[in-house]
């Protein structure tokens, strides 16, 4: 009985013993891609390269960039990874959980805020102040605080720097209420502003970028899921009512 026991322990140590020293071969590779991809690419740390789930190839993300680099370095490959079983995309999930991860970052002193007395959801709202659908997101404020849904709006001028839009974001910005400018900017009407450190529009513009934007508006959940385009208030609560109730059921 005593052999039992020693021949036991020692395949398990064996076995131990292989298992280390395959994590310690993927180790290897992993970092080996991560060298190559950061001598390659400025914008992209070795942090940025993880495991994929396909055998032989690695995850490349920042943001909404998601890419896949084979185990050698020598092949990428752009694209949506699907799994047919579970009919889920992949490298979606990877942009949810990394715009997850960034605005989460983004405290309510960095937005601007409009909150119902109530709070049952929470959504961050890049807008621009000229676009013709982020206005009407906005004339309809009042039909989303009903609904319970808090707006945190991140300013996203379309056209970029030296915009007509980009400076009236930052006269919005540096404005002593910056909700009642937000307003009248989209109304096209006259607000009173200050000089102050503007940068926040900067900060707002490349958050944007990052995030894979591709217009405006565009709401993104508490989860990460990015909506692009207008949704009316009712249609806005029922889809953040479904991902509430979905996660307490999971």
């Amino acid at each position: 009985m005593r052999r039992i026991t020693l021949s036991i322990y020692s395949l398990l140590a064996i076995c131990l013993m292989g298992s280390a020293t395959v994590s310690a071969a993927e180790d290897a590779a992993l970092e080996k891609v991560r060298a190559k991809i950061d001598t390659m690419f400025e914008e992209i740390s070795p942090e940025n390269v993880t495991r994929s789930p396909i055998e032989g190839w690695y995850t490349v993300h920042k943001g909404a960039i998601v890419a896949y680099v084979s185990e050698d370095g020598r092949y990428l490959l752009q694209g949506d990874l699907v799994d047919l079983d579970r009919s889920l995309n992949l490298s979606e999930q990877v942009r949810t959980n990394s715009r997850r991860e960034l605005l989460a970052s983004v405290k309510n002193d960095q937005v601007i805020l409009f909150s119902p007395e109530e709070i049952k959801y929470t959504v961050t709202v890049f807008t621009d102040v000229d676009c013709t659908y982020c206005r009407k997101l906005h004339s309809e404020m009042d039909g989303y605080l009903a609904q319970g849904i808090q707006i945190r709006y991140l300013l996203y001028p379309r056209n970029g720097p030296a915009s007509r839009s980009w400076s009236t974001s930052e006269d919005v910005w540096c404005a002593r209420d910056r909700n009642s400018a937000l307003t009248s900017a989209k109304l096209d009407r006259d607000f009173d502003s200050n000089k102050c450190d503007a940068s926040a529009i900067t900060e707002h513009y490349m958050l944007g970028q990052s995030v894979g934007l591709t217009g405006t508006p565009a709401i993104v959940f508490d989860d990460g899921t990015l909506v692009s385009g207008y949704l009316p208030p009712a249609v806005l609560a029922s889809r953040l009512q479904s991902i509430q109730e979905a996660a307490a059921n999971h």
